[in-house]
């Protein structure tokens, strides 16, 4: 079974969870999500199952949009409400030094992963350390606020929207905006909306996947692998092209049904057989002046 299905994970699952449960259900050995979200979290997980897998590093790299409160004034050692509170602080501040701190965080930032997470220093999980009670310094990372927008402001409370780049962790996020205001702050609640073009509105929840399954109509929630794609150009090859592609040969992009105008080095494109079968994902890379699809993840 080669597909995706867009699974509104609840609260209290860990990720894996999820997987473990649907691996049984669906029973597929070949499954797997693509992008964790922390258990307490609910939202969009996109899981994968079949040739889908192949193309986990490819979703993974897609824009995520959160919607995440944070609470001013109390910090824990988690940066969010799972963990013990190490710091309170009164807060006293307007709705203009608010929104001001928090619209700050847009563009290229740099973030050091929090020590609760899976991140590996040393060869040794960050959660691991964290839990003996070390704390050890983590080197920044450059990640992308697309954009951030406060939806409510309630006492000591902030409710906003953010979409963001790979790697961005919500919860240090608000970690980081209660520093830069002065009185700490942690995240209360998270919800992620959307991975790339996958909405939570049209997310399934577990017990709509097993109703589904048990009544034998799995097809009308797995979604064909190039939708994950779909903000992606197409590309159409015709024979021999084809074979070339699926064996890792270079093809000229004049040889399909683009013009070079259509491209720009570095470009991802989705790319379809003769028969019109999505076969992979490639990539327009220039040589001697002249652009060529260069073969990604092969599906076929």
């Amino acid at each position: 079974m080669d597909g995706l299905i867009n699974v509104l994970k609840p609260p209290g699952m860990t990720s894996f969870d999820v997987v473990a449960y649907l691996r049984k259900i669906l029973r597929e050995k070949k499954i797997g999500h693509a992008g964790t979200l922390d258990p307490a979290a609910a939202g969009v997980l996109l899981v994968c199952t079949g040739k889908a897998t192949r193309v986990v590093e490819y979703i993974t790299r897609m824009k995520k949009t959160y919607r995440a409160e944070l609470t001013l004034g109390i910090s824990t050692d988690t940066q969010d409400s799972s963990g013990n509170i190490i710091a309170r602080k009164e807060v006293n501040l307007s709705r203009e030094k608010i929104v001001e701190a928090v619209e700050s965080f847009t563009g290229e930032i740099y973030q050091a992963p929090p020590m609760y997470s899976a991140v590996k220093v040393g060869g040794k999980r960050l959660y691991e350390l964290a839990r003996k009670g070390e704390i050890i310094e983590r080197r920044p990372r450059k990640i992308v606020i697309h954009s951030i927008s406060i939806v409510n402001i309630e006492d000591a409370r902030v409710l906003f929207d953010v979409t963001c780049s790979k790697g961005t962790y919500v919860r240090t996020l608000c970690s980081d905006i209660g520093d830069k205001l002065g009185c700490g702050a942690h995240m209360s609640f998270l919800v992620r909306k959307r991975i790339g073009v996958f909405g939570i509105e049209s997310a399934f929840t577990l017990e709509d996947i097993l109703k589904t399954s048990e009544a034998g109509q799995l097809t009308r929630i797995l979604l064909n692998i190039d939708t994950a794609f779909s903000d992606f150009k197409s590309y159409h090859l015709n024979c021999p092209d084809d074979w070339r592609f699926k064996n890792g040969g270079f093809i000229p992009v004049n040889a399909g049904s683009v013009k070079d105008r259509d491209f720009y080095e570095g470009m991802e494109v989705r790319v379809y057989d003769r028969a019109n079968e999505f076969i992979g994902i490639g990539e327009i890379v220039k040589k001697q002046g002249r652009f060529y699809l260069k073969p990604g993840k092969i599906l076929a």
